[in-house]
């Protein structure tokens, strides 16, 4: 029995390595298939104690279009894509600038700035929701090049359209599928400059094949969660999935 080491100071048992990937990933996909975002959020830094951060982008990369996919197959007729298509391309624009801080410096301050960002306007929402509104489409490309930047880093480019379409009020269905219209076509972006910066490896698709069974199965499941919460209901647990997300961004930059 061998000892593998994960570069970040973790160090797991080979026999028990495949279950923690499969356990992280089941979970990080229910979520997001109930709400239609938080994989990414929370698998990423769960499986960065499991994996380097070099296996763990491209797998989240891989399950989260995976994911997207088989949403918008069986909702897009709810994609709000007026708002949609402005998003993919403001989004396809600052993915490069993403990528670039994969490789460079400045990871705490973007996670920093992004914490606090995601508390103030989770803690306003919650607490005064009739106060941010957007009535038109005209902020979309904005908030599109920060998620590119953000997926391309980190693959975290959900919190700004998450935002954006809590400020535009969408229904529950129309929020979860019209995220995935705006995952899909963009997560293929972000695999492709995986590709290209060379973090594809046999090991990734080994992961991605181990965990696919149970990944469809996480699906399903959230599916149905999904179609039981009321509207009221729904729409407040995605601000306080937005508030947890930020808190824990803001705790690993204290880290």
């Amino acid at each position: 029995m061998t000892i593998i080491d994960n570069g970040s100071g973790f160090s797991l048992l080979d026999v028990s390595f495949p279950y923690a990937v499969v356990a992280v990933i089941f979970i990080a996909t229910f979520v997001r298939s109930t709400f239609g975002f938080g994989d990414a959020l929370l698998g990423m830094p769960l499986l960065a104690l499991i994996v380097p951060i070099s296996t763990a982008a491209p797998l989240i990369a891989l399950t989260a279009s995976t994911i997207a996919l088989i949403i918008l197959i069986r909702r897009w007729q709810h994609v709000q894509w007026q708002g949609a298509w402005r998003l993919i391309l403001f989004t396809i624009v600052g993915i490069p600038f993403g990528l670039w801080l994969l490789k460079g410096v400045h990871d705490d301050i973007l996670k920093f700035i992004l914490a606090v960002v995601l508390i103030v306007f989770s803690s306003f929402r919650l607490f005064r929701p009739e106060r941010w509104t957007l009535e038109s489409e005209r902020s979309a490309p904005c908030f599109g090049f920060i998620a590119g930047i953000l997926g391309g880093a980190y693959n975290t480019n959900g919190p700004p359209i998450i935002i954006y379409g809590s400020l535009r009020k969408w229904t529950p269905e129309s929020f979860r599928a019209t995220l995935q219209g705006y995952f899909f076509p963009t997560g293929i972006f972000i695999l492709a400059g995986h590709a290209i910066s060379g973090l594809w490896t046999a090991e990734i698709f080994r992961l991605y094949v181990t965990v696919l069974p149970f990944l469809l199965a996480a699906v399903w499941l959230g599916g149905k969660l999904h179609s039981r919460l009321p509207q009221r209901i729904f729409q407040r647990l995605v601000i306080i999935l937005l508030l947890c997300i930020g808190v824990g961004l803001f705790i690993q930059t204290l880290k």
